[in-house]
């Protein structure tokens, strides 16, 4: 459940989209079909840094992070799978979990910043929403 205060900063909720709720994440899912890539969203209000989650909490958002790398495994097998808290340019604390190919169009940069998204088309959006959330149900 969201804490009173909490709101999903209008850049994530424009360039993503809603998968799950979790203990304590929103898991959405990055609106690029070049990368499977999912953002986890702590919806505690102020957080900027991992550090602001107490050490329990901290816990919590690793493992909620292991589920979603394992729902990505069962959609997309990756090659090697990216962990990202970057804050640049987004300030609320999230985490990127993003699978990746070798050859794919970032590789072997980052993804960050690399060319331009792709965004996913309706009905290939439906199904990947939906074995996303399939994926993460406990």
């Amino acid at each position: 459940m969201s804490q009173p205060g909490f709101a999903l900063d209008p850049r994530l909720a424009n360039d993503t989209r809603h998968v799950a709720m979790l203990a304590l994440c929103e898991v959405r899912l990055m609106d690029d079909a070049r990368f499977p890539w999912l953002v986890l969203v702590p919806r505690l209000p102020g957080l900027v840094e991992i550090y602001d989650l107490p050490p329990a909490q901290q816990a919590v958002l690793w493992q909620e992070a292991n589920r979603a790398a394992q729902a990505l495994r069962a959609l997309a097998p990756f090659d090697k799978l990216n962990l990202g808290a970057l804050g640049n340019i987004v300030r609320q604390l999230h985490v990127h979990v993003v699978a990746r190919r070798e050859g794919d169009a970032a590789w072997p940069g980052p993804v960050w910043g690399s060319g331009t998204a792709t965004p996913y088309e309706a009905d290939v959006l439906a199904r990947m929403l939906e074995r996303l959330q399939s994926a993460l149900s406990p």
